[in-house]
C-alpha cells in the first residue's frame, strides 16, 4: 500500500526532478509533467485533487491499454483522458517495488535523453531501459531474450 508521502520520496529521489506548488503533488522533468495527484472532475462540482490517485505519463495507446486491461485493480482512465498517454494509478493498491518501476518509467519517457542515460550509468539497471524513437519519442526497449545454442 502506497501513499503521496512514497510517491514524493521516489520522484524527488530521481534527477533534476522539479515538484511543482499544488494542493497535491505534481513533478517534472525537463519541463514535462511524468506523475502528477488526479483532479477529479464531476459534473456541476468542483475539481478536487485526489492525492490517493496518481496520474501516471505511460508513453503511447498500447501501453495504457496493456495497464488498463492488464491490472485493472490498480489502474483506470476517466472522461478526458482518453486520447492522452496516462492513467490513473490507486496508490492504496499497489506495493512499493511496484510503485517505484511505475515512477521511474515515467520519468525516463519524459526526461532529457542525456539524463536517462545519466540515471542508467548510476543505477546499474539493465533490466529495462529507454530509448529514443524515430521522431524522438521515448519507449521502452527489453534487454534481448537469450536463445538456447
Amino acid at each position: 500500500m502506497a501513499d503521496a508521502d512514497d510517491v514524493r520520496r521516489l520522484a524527488l529521489a530521481l534527477p533534476h526532478v522539479e515538484e511543482i506548488d499544488s494542493e497535491g503533488f505534481d513533478f517534472r522533468v525537463g519541463n514535462k509533467g511524468f506523475v502528477w495527484s488526479y483532479p477529479e472532475r464531476n459534473p456541476g462540482q468542483r475539481r478536487v485533487i485526489r492525492t490517493d490517485v496518481a496520474v501516471l505519463y505511460v508513453g503511447d495507446e498500447a501501453e495504457k491499454q496493456a495497464l488498463l486491461l492488464g491490472e485493472p485493480d490498480l489502474f483506470f482512465t476517466a472522461c478526458g483522458y482518453e486520447d492522452t498517454p496516462l492513467v490513473m494509478l490507486r496508490l492504496a493498491e499497489v506495493d512499493a517495488r511496484r510503485l517505484t518501476e511505475l515512477v521511474t518509467d515515467a520519468w525516463r519517457m519524459r526526461a532529457p535523453e542525456d539524463l536517462v542515460g545519466d540515471l542508467d550509468a548510476t543505477s546499474g539497471n539493465g533490466r529495462r531501459k529507454a530509448a529514443r524513437g524515430r521522431a524522438g519519442r521515448v519507449r521502452r526497449v527489453s534487454p534481448p531474450r537469450r536463445t538456447r545454442g
